[in-house]
């Protein structure tokens, strides 16, 4: 129902903000790599593909439960299809320049042998049976919900993310990244940032 030449947005929420919730979930269905069909399909015709759409686009408000189903098909916290708070946001101290070379090494060359990003096979850590799986699952899981990433495939961590693993399992860096190779998680390619 339109009023005054706006669509009616019922409960208060201003289109400004279906727009943005609609984004939210194109965004998290785009990185599961999802066409609108195929999640018509995959989801027995529970989510329509027209209907999903006009979320998408804001033209239509989705109710919580839908949200939560919704949520529970693309298998991400609900959190994740609202949008951003766009308060400020705290920021942490950055090593002074003389400890960190531009790609954020230390002088400490024991730290750069095999540095760089690592590509963890996400569907392999699911199905991984070792005793560091449930840590590592829960590292890479606030990893996620920090950066939004939810494609389900594949996630890259970075050498912070590598000596914050293994610190929580008392090991160097360089030990916790063969570990993550015989564990089979590590995919051979990873992208930079």
């Amino acid at each position: 129902m339109e009023q005054n030449g706006t669509q009616d947005t019922h409960e208060g929420m201003s289109p400004g903000y279906a727009a943005q919730v609609g984004d939210r979930l194109r965004k998290i269905r785009r990185q599961q790599g999802l066409s609108l069909q195929a999640v018509e399909a995959a989801s027995d015709r529970e989510f329509k593909a027209s209907v999903l759409g006009a979320y998408e686009r804001g033209e239509r408000i989705i109710s919580v439960l839908r949200l939560q189903r919704l949520a529970r098909f693309y298998g991400v916290p609900v959190d994740q299809l609202l949008p951003r708070d766009i308060g400020p946001i705290p920021t942490l101290p950055r090593p002074a320049a003389g400890d960190h070379d531009a790609n954020g090494n230390s002088g400490n060359p024991s730290e750069r042998d095999g540095a760089g990003p690592v590509a963890i096979d996400l569907a392999r850590l699911e199905t991984l049976e070792a005793p560091e799986k449930d840590l590592i699952s829960r590292y890479v899981g606030m990893i996620q919900l920090q950066r939004g990433d939810f494609n389900g495939r594949i996630l890259t961590i970075r050498d912070e993310d590598i000596r914050a693993l293994a610190r929580l399992f008392e090991r160097d860096a360089d030990s916790m990244r063969e570990r993550i190779e015989e564990l089979g998680i590590r995919l051979q390619t990873a992208e930079t940032f």
